[in-house]
C-alpha cells in the first residue's frame, strides 16, 4: 500500500497546496490576465519608439540638442523614379504635389528637385533618372501621425499621375512606422511557428496531448502578462521596438521550460504511487523550488543591464525581469492548478527514477576519461568563440529591415545616388552663429580622412556641421576623426555626434560599464548558487563554463551576420558588422539561460548527494534523471528562438540565432559532457567551502529538509490461505 500523505513544509509546497485547492480561482485569474494582455497589452507595439543607443554620451546629447532646435519632428523622404527628372509630366506632378503637401496641417517645409539652387541640384540623381521630395513634419503625437498619413498618400499619387513612374517612401517617420509594424508581424510569426512545433515535440516527450498541452497553456498566459507589463513600462520609460520580441521570446521559452519541469516532476511523483494532491504538493516543493531559483538566476543576469545608461539596455532589463517574474508566477500557480484539473489523466512513467539509460551510460563513459573530455569540449568552445575577437560593431538603422522595404530602399538610394542628402557620418553641433561655424568648418576641412564639410543654416543658437570621411561611415577612420574633433574644439562649444560618434560612445560605455555589469552578474550568480549548494567550487565552475558557452554563441553570431555564413538560408544580407548593442543583450540573456540549466542539473545532483549517494554516483543518477528534461527543454528553447529568427528584422534574427546556439551548446556539450567531466575530476571537493561559509550556509542557505524522499510503495503481498488437509489413505496395515 502507499505511504500515507504527509504535508511538506516550506513556502513552495504551501503555494502548490493553495493553487491546487483553489484551482478554479487561480485559473480564472490567469484567464483574465491573458484576455487583458491580448486586448490591451498588444497596444505596446504601436507605442514603442526607437531610443538612443548611447544615452548620456556626447553623441546622444548633440543629437538631442539638434532635434530640439529643429521644429520638425522627422519627415518623409520620397524617391520618384522610372521617368527622367526633366520629363514635363514628372515636373508637373511633383510641383503640384509639393503645393498641396505644404497645405496639409502638420506639414512644414517641402523641398523638391525643381526649386533651383544647390538644394534642388542635390535632389537630382547624377544620371537624371530620379529625384527626391523631402517633406518635414512639425506636429507631435496624433497630429503628426495624421499629417504623415495624408502626406504619404499624396506622394504615392504621383506614381498614378505619371504612367511609368514609381514612388518609394522613406525617412525617419516611415522607418519608425515600418519597424513597429514589422516587429509586431515578426512576433506573431514567431509564435505561429513556435507553438505548433513545440506542441508536437512535447507530445513526443510525454506521449500524450494533456501533459503536452499544460506547458503551452502556461506559456500563452505568461505572454499575456508580459504584454501588460511591457505596456506599463512604456508609461515610465522609452521602449525600443526591438525590446518587444526579445521579451516575448524570453517569456515564451522560460514558461515552457518551467512548466515542462513541473509536469515532468509531477509524472515522477505519480509514478511513486501517490495521489494527485500529494503529487502536486511534492512537485511544487521540489521542481517549484528549482524554477524559482532558476528565475532568480535569470533575473540576476538581466539586472546587470541596469548598470548601463543607454535606454535600450535599461528597457530590456526592466522588461526582462518583469517577464521572468510573471513566468515563474505562472509556473508556481497556474501549472499546479491545471494539474489539479487533469493530473489524474496524465500518464506516469513506466520506470520512475531509473538508474540506467542513455544519459547514465554517457556519464559513465565520460567518467572513465574526464580530463580529455573536459579539455576537448573546452577547446571546441574556445574555437567557436574565436571569431568574436574580430567583430565590428555598427549602428544599422534602416539596415535592420530587408531591402524589399521602402525605407531601406530609400536609405540605400540616398547613400548611393544622392550622397549630398545622405546623413554625414560625423555631425558637429556648434554653439554659435554662421560666421563661427564657417570658420570652424575651414579649420577641420584639412584633417586627415576628411573628404568634405557642409554647414547648414543656423537653428537658434546651434549650427550643424556635417563632416564626410573616407572609408565606411562607422569605420576606424570615421571614429578617429570623431576623437580628433573632440580633442580640438577650436575654442568653441561643440558636440560631436552622428553614427560614427554613436558607435564610438557605445563602445566606450560597454568598455567602462561592462566590467561592472559582469562583476554584478557574477557576484549575484555566485551568491545564489552558494545558497543553493553550500559550495564555492560549484559556482566558480559554473561561471567559467557559462563564459565558454557564451563565447561560442557570440563567435557563431559573428560568422553568420558579419561574415555572411548561411545568409542565403536565413534570408538576409550581411551588413559587414554586428549591431553594437546585440552582444551585450546576448550576454545577459544567454548567461541567464545557461544558469537556468545549471540549476536544473545541480538541484538533482545535490538532492541525490544529500540523500547519501557518493559524488560520482550522484552525478550519474542526477544527469540520468535531469538529462532528458534538460535536453527536451533545450530543444524546445531552440525551437522558440529559431522560430523568431524566421522574421525579417535583422536585430531579432541576430538575437534569436545567438540564443539558439547558446542553448544548444549549453544543453548538450556543457551539461551532458563538460559538467560531468569536471565534477568527476573534482570529486567530493565539488562541495568544498571554508568552514565559516559552511556555518553561514547552515544558517541562511536553501536546504532540502522540507522535501521528503520519494514515498515507498509497499508491494501488496497475497494473504496466505490455510492449507487444506489432504485426504489420508488408510494403509492396509492400519487396522492390524
Amino acid at each position: 500500500m502507499t505511504a500515507p500523505s504527509t504535508h511538506l513544509g516550506g513556502p513552495f509546497a504551501a503555494v502548490g497546496r493553495f493553487s491546487y485547492r483553489n484551482r478554479r480561482w487561480v485559473f480564472a485569474v490567469w484567464v483574465v490576465v491573458l484576455a487583458a494582455g491580448l486586448i490591451f497589452g498588444t497596444k505596446v507595439f504601436s507605442t514603442a519608439a526607437p531610443t538612443a543607443k548611447a544615452a548620456g554620451s556626447e553623441s546622444a546629447t548633440g543629437s538631442a540638442l539638434l532635434a530640439a532646435a529643429d521644429p520638425t519632428s522627422g519627415g518623409i523622404t520620397a524617391v520618384v523614379q522610372g521617368k527622367p527628372v526633366a520629363d514635363p509630366a514628372v515636373k508637373a506632378a511633383v510641383t503640384a504635389a509639393a503645393v498641396e503637401l505644404s497645405r496639409i496641417p502638420g506639414v512644414g517645409q517641402v523641398t523638391d528637385a525643381y526649386g533651383g539652387g544647390t538644394a534642388g541640384a542635390a535632389m537630382r540623381s547624377a544620371d537624371g533618372q530620379s529625384s527626391v521630395v523631402q517633406v518635414d513634419l512639425t506636429g507631435t503625437g496624433s497630429s503628426s501621425g495624421s499629417a504623415m498619413d495624408a502626406a504619404s498618400q499624396r506622394l504615392r499619387e504621383i506614381a498614378t499621375e505619371v504612367p511609368g513612374a514609381s514612388v518609394q517612401l522613406g525617412g525617419e517617420q516611415v522607418l519608425t512606422q515600418q519597424v513597429q509594424q514589422q516587429t509586431e508581424k515578426d512576433t506573431e510569426l514567431g509564435e505561429f511557428i513556435t507553438l505548433p512545433v513545440t506542441l508536437l515535440v512535447m507530445v513526443l516527450i510525454f506521449g500524450g496531448f494533456i501533459a503536452a498541452g499544460l506547458p503551452l497553456i502556461g506559456a500563452v498566459a505568461s505572454i499575456g502578462g508580459a504584454f501588460l507589463a511591457l505596456l506599463g513600462f512604456t508609461k515610465l520609460m522609452p521602449i525600443d521596438p526591438s525590446v518587444l520580441p526579445i521579451a516575448t521570446v524570453l517569456g515564451l521559452g522560460l514558461s515552457i521550460d518551467y512548466a515542462l519541469l513541473m509536469v515532468n516532476r509531477f509524472r515522477e511523483e505519480r509514478g511513486h504511487g501517490v495521489g494527485v494532491a500529494e503529487a502536486v504538493e511534492r512537485t511544487s516543493a521540489t521542481a517549484g523550488r528549482t524554477i524559482a531559483f532558476s528565475a532568480l538566476t535569470v533575473a540576476a543576469a538581466l539586472s546587470g543591464l541596469f548598470v548601463f545608461v543607454s535606454p535600450i539596455f535599461r528597457a530590456v532589463g526592466a522588461a526582462g525581469v518583469s517577464v521572468v517574474v510573471i513566468t515563474v508566477l505562472s509556473g508556481l500557480t497556474l501549472v499546479p492548478a491545471l494539474l489539479g484539473f487533469v493530473g489524474g489523466r496524465i500518464k506516469a512513467p513506466l520506470r520512475p527514477d531509473s538508474d540506467d539509460g542513455v544519459f547514465a551510460r554517457t556519464v559513465r563513459r565520460v567518467q572513465r576519461r574526464p580530463l580529455p573530455v573536459a579539455l576537448g569540449v573546452a577547446g571546441v568552445l574556445l574555437a567557436l568563440a574565436a571569431p568574436f575577437a574580430f567583430a565590428h560593431p555598427q549602428n544599422a538603422d534602416a539596415d535592420v529591415l530587408p531591402k524589399s522595404f521602402s525605407s531601406r530602399a530609400v536609405s540605400d538610394d540616398l547613400a548611393g545616388r544622392f550622397p549630398a542628402l545622405a546623413p554625414a557620418p560625423v555631425i558637429v553641433a556648434v554653439q554659435g552663429d554662421q560666421a563661427q561655424a564657417d570658420a570652424y568648418a575651414a579649420h577641420i576641412r584639412d584633417l586627415p580622412g576628411v573628404t568634405g564639410v557642409s554647414v547648414s543654416a543656423p537653428t537658434g543658437s546651434l549650427v550643424s556641421v556635417g563632416v564626410d570621411v573616407s572609408g565606411s561611415t562607422e569605420g576606424s577612420t570615421a571614429q578617429r576623426v570623431v576623437s580628433e574633433l573632440r580633442a580640438d574644439r577650436d575654442g568653441l562649444t561643440t558636440w560631436v555626434t552622428g553614427d560614427a560618434a554613436t558607435v564610438l560612445d557605445f563602445k566606450h560605455e560597454v568598455a567602462t560599464r561592462g566590467p561592472w555589469a559582469l562583476a554584478l552578474v557574477a557576484a549575484a550568480t555566485f551568491l545564489l548558487l552558494f545558497l543553493m549548494t553550500g559550495s564555492v567550487v560549484v559556482p566558480l565552475k559554473a561561471l567559467v563554463m557559462n563564459m565558454l558557452s557564451l563565447g561560442a554563441s557570440l563567435g557563431v553570431l559573428t560568422l553568420v551576420f558579419q561574415d555572411g555564413w548561411l545568409s542565403g538560408l536565413l534570408g538576409f544580407s550581411s551588413t559587414g558588422g554586428l549591431e553594437a548593442w546585440i552582444p551585450v543583450l546576448v550576454f545577459a540573456f544567454a548567461f541567464g539561460l545557461s544558469m537556468d540549466y545549471e540549476v536544473f542539473l545541480l538541484s538533482r545532483i545535490k538532492e541525490l548527494h544529500e540523500h547519501g549517494h557518493p559524488c560520482r554516483r550522484a552525478v550519474e543518477r542526477g544527469v540520468q534523471r535531469s538529462g532528458r528534461i534538460i535536453t527536451s527543454a533545450g530543444l524546445l528553447m531552440v525551437i522558440v528562438f529559431a522560430g523568431f529568427s524566421t522574421g525579417d528584422m535583422l536585430d531579432i534574427k541576430e538575437i534569436g540565432l545567438a540564443l539558439a546556439v547558446a542553448v544548444l551548446v549549453d544543453a548538450t556539450l556543457v551539461r551532458m559532457l563538460l559538467v560531468p567531466a569536471t565534477m568527476t575530476l573534482f570529486g567530493e571537493h565539488n562541495w568544498w567551502a571554508p568552514l565559516w561559509l559552511k556555518r553561514l550556509h547552515a544558517r541562511v542557505g536553501l536546504h532540502d529538509n522540507q522535501i521528503l524522499p520519494p514515498p515507498m510503495v509497499m508491494p501488496t503481498l497475497p494473504v496466505p490461505r490455510r492449507p487444506v488437509p489432504l485426504p489420508v489413505r488408510r494403509s492396509a496395515l492400519a487396522g492390524r
